[in-house]
């Protein structure tokens, strides 16, 4: 079904709210360096329409309802992308287009946690991407909880046919990460039967957290799943108090062959040099418990409302700017790296990548990876960006996706960067769209569309990465 733009809010309203804005950039010439005088308007009108409704959001509530979860290898997947190509023949996008890839389909199947003993109950278990099932009948057998890697080793002598819990607190996606993708390995080391992990994420309603994970070749592969912050700390105070605790684990999953997928993309041509490509993107896929609105979902609606607003506005900068939907970035990356290969011979004119995929919250402004040079044009573009708060630009800048092809060519690197607690929710079935508020998505879009157009339309191309 198509949707326009909400007939609730008069055109009129949008033409006001981009005056609004351009008068308020106006009053701000002594701070906007000179060079930019010329990109006010667009700038003012591409922010007004952006901010003029609520229809991204209602754009990304759409897409999640109507499609949910998209993991690798599924229908819901493949659906989506089929209606997001329409949509953006229906905004006048151009050379619509998916390219394809092969990807990994792995299955969840049925999985359950319990306690046998003492207190017989259910907890809260969601399997981590990649990993194996259990025999029929599941695994019983007693829990050993560490803290660490290093309390893990400390405890060899302990592990063998246990299950392993690691209850570490969170202490940063980056630090904590570690024990979901590589946990299961070194438990295996010292002869557990299994792992489970604490979710990686703040303490949360008791909601556990997915996410990928990956087996050393060198030792026994063993099943692991992540559960509940509260679930972990309660396992820690039993065995602290030395309460002799009994887990059932069972997991139906495995891995079916790999699945026809692809990336998809639509275009605006440059006017004058359609050669030289500013790249904007996401991923759609998401894993299987989540709606998936804030990874990634709200990164696609973004970056594809910024061309829909240049197309509605009739800004056609000089350079081609193009979004890609990438396939895959969840487990496996195959999207980012056969967008990599089937483009290699662009990647030397590939201007500048940015990729969203850190939520849709509040906006703060981007990350930004390239040359000093290149800092400073973008530094100055962000100033354009002070009336919605999106002018920081931060010290790094990429994505997984955009990252094969950055490194490939040393390409500027920009990543949306917002606030708001992205992690409380992320891989976990509290990623929603309710969690998102449409004036949040309406300024993401507007920042993007405003760094993306400027940056696509300057007289030189935005110099390369040293």
């Amino acid at each position: 079904m198509r949707r326009s733009v909400p007939t609730s809010v008069p055109r009129w309203c949008a033409a006001i709210g981009a005056l609004l804005v351009a008068t308020s950039l106006a009053g701000r010439a002594q701070t906007i360096p000179s060079w930019l005088d010329s990109y006010r308007e667009a700038a003012g009108r591409l922010i007004g329409a952006a901010l003029a409704n609520d229809f991204a959001w209602q754009r990304l509530a759409e897409l999640t309802d109507t499609f949910g979860p998209r993991l690798s290898g599924t229908r819901n997947l493949e659906d989506a992308i089929a209606w997001i190509a329409g949509e953006m023949r229906a905004d006048g996008l151009e050379d619509v287009r998916t390219e394809p890839v092969m990807v990994p389909h792995w299955v969840r199947g049925e999985e359950t946690l319990e306690i046998v003993s003492p207190g017989p109950r259910s907890l809260a278990l969601l399997g981590l991407g990649g990993s194996l099932g259990t025999p029929p009948g599941g695994i019983t057998a007693e829990p050993l909880v560490v803290s660490s890697f290093d309390d893990l080793d400390a405890r060899a002598a302990e592990v063998s046919g246990r299950i392993v819990v690691y209850n570490v607190p969170y202490q940063g996606y980056g630090t904590t990460v570690q024990y979901r993708t590589g946990g299961a390995s070194r438990a295996a080391r010292h002869g557990a039967v299994a792992a489970l992990v604490r979710s990686i994420g703040p303490m949360g309603l008791r909601t556990p957290h997915t996410g990928g994970m990956r087996y050393d070749a060198d030792q026994p592969e063993i099943p692991a799943a992540a559960i509940s912050a509260e679930d972990a700390a309660m396992l820690q105070r039993m065995q602290d108090r030395g309460t002799r605790v009994t887990l059932r684990l069972s997991m139906e999953a495995h891995f079916e062959p790999d699945a026809p997928s692809s990336n998809l993309m639509a275009e605006i041509p440059g006017r004058d040099v359609p050669e030289e490509i500013v790249v904007i993107g996401c991923h759609i896929d998401s894993w299987d418990p989540a709606m998936g609105a804030s990874d990634d979902a709200g990164g696609c609606i973004v970056t594809w409302e910024a061309l829909r607003l240049m197309k509605q506005l009739g800004l056609q900068p000089r350079r081609t700017v193009r979004v890609v939907l990438w396939t895959n970035e969840e487990n496996g990356l195959r999207g980012a790296t056969a967008y990599r290969d089937a483009h290699a011979d662009e990647l030397d004119r590939t201007v500048m990548m940015l990729e969203s995929d850190s939520g849709v919250f509040e906006p703060a402004g981007f990350g930004f990876t390239g040359s000093a040079e290149a800092r400073r044009i973008v530094t100055d573009i962000a100033t354009l960006l002070d009336v919605i708060g999106a002018n920081r630009i931060g010290p790094q800048g990429g994505g997984a996706d955009i990252g094969p092809s950055v490194e490939a060519a040393n390409i500027p690197a920009l990543s949306l960067e917002v606030g708001g607690d992205y992690f409380l929710i992320h891989h976990s079935p509290a990623d929603t769209v309710d969690r998102i508020d449409p004036a949040d998505v309406a300024r993401n879009a507007a920042a993007i569309a405003v760094m993306t157009y400027v940056i696509a339309d300057m007289p030189e191309r935005l110099p390369k990465t040293e």
